[in-house]
């Protein structure tokens, strides 16, 4: 869109593939149609559905709760829904002992991701995470393949290729090594761990588990952002993807990461010498927002 700021034309540009993904959109939907269909039962959902404060907020309006811990004991009826980032094996069958009804809503593309790291341990693989050890993706990941590794520092979490170099003595003399990625990482960190490795061991799989949404958010970002002035990337400080966009973005042109169209206030004079200014969104973003800051915009 093209509209007149002071004696400036400005033209904003959202992506495309910005907001909610597939697995967000329909955990989102589900958890909420759930609530519907029973509004006498109590619903919880252990640890944020996804990271957005304000749809968390929308929820609990709605009567869902989100808990880090599960009453012991569960109320009559009680459903329980398992986040978009999946949980452990262990985990949701301690949740159905405790006589919850569970409501499975891991993203399918991060139930892949578990599956192939489950057969890669049982496969003989030392098997290498690539992701943020403290992400709840990555812990049910762990956990469920856990089980069925053969060595006791398998799996092992790596953030970063600095990291992987710190912990070499856990991974000299392996013959076999697996990798595997979390869903919304960056393609050039799997790179840079696949030439580290090469030579490192006789027998190396390298599984690209990189959701097909991430990659496409990214690539389209990275390309409107070589169009503008100015890249505006919306979400959660918390969520994995929103920060890695903002990551690759701001190596190509200025770039600010906000939860908010409210924050945009504190950069009023960088957007109004931004001439080309690009919105893109993480996977957790409603459309709302996207559209509040797209109107903000249109006022500074």
């Amino acid at each position: 869109m093209n509209f007149i700021s002071g004696q400036l034309t400005r033209n904003i540009e959202t992506a495309g593939h910005a907001g909610f993904c597939y697995g967000v959109k329909r955990a989102v939907e589900t958890t909420k149609k759930i609530k519907k269909e029973n509004p006498d039962k109590e619903v919880f959902v252990l640890g944020e559905l996804i990271h957005n404060s304000s749809v968390i907020k929308e929820l609990e309006e709605l009567g869902i709760k989100t808990v880090e811990t599960l009453p012991s004991s569960a109320p009559k009826g009680a459903i329980c829904i398992i986040r978009s980032h999946g949980e452990g094996i262990d985990t949701i069958e301690k949740i159905k002992n405790s006589g919850y009804e569970v409501v499975d809503l891991t993203c399918l593309d991060v139930k892949k991701v578990q599956d192939t790291a489950v057969n890669l341990a049982g496969e003989g693989y030392f098997l290498l995470i690539l992701g943020k050890a403290e992400h709840p993706e990555v812990m049910a990941i762990k956990s469920n393949a856990k089980k069925y590794s053969k060595d006791i520092n398998s799996p092992l979490v790596i953030k970063s290729l600095e990291d992987l170099i710190s912990k070499s003595d856990l991974i000299k003399n392996k013959n076999k090594i697996g990798v595997v990625i979390q869903t919304t990482q960056r393609i050039d960190f799997l790179k840079s761990v696949v030439d580290y490795l090469i030579d490192k061991t006789k027998e190396l799989k390298i599984i690209n588990t990189i959701c097909n949404s991430t990659a496409l958010r990214q690539n389209e970002a990275k390309e409107l952002a070589k169009r503008s002035d100015l890249m505006i990337v919306a979400g959660s400080k918390k969520s994995a993807n929103t920060t890695h966009l903002y990551e690759i973005l701001k190596e190509i042109t200025p770039t600010l990461h906000i939860e908010s169209d409210i924050e945009l206030d504190n950069y009023k004079n960088l957007i109004q010498t931004s001439k080309n200014i690009g919105i893109t969104a993480g996977a957790s973003t409603p459309d709302y927002i996207i559209k509040q800051i797209e109107d903000k915009l249109k006022t500074i």
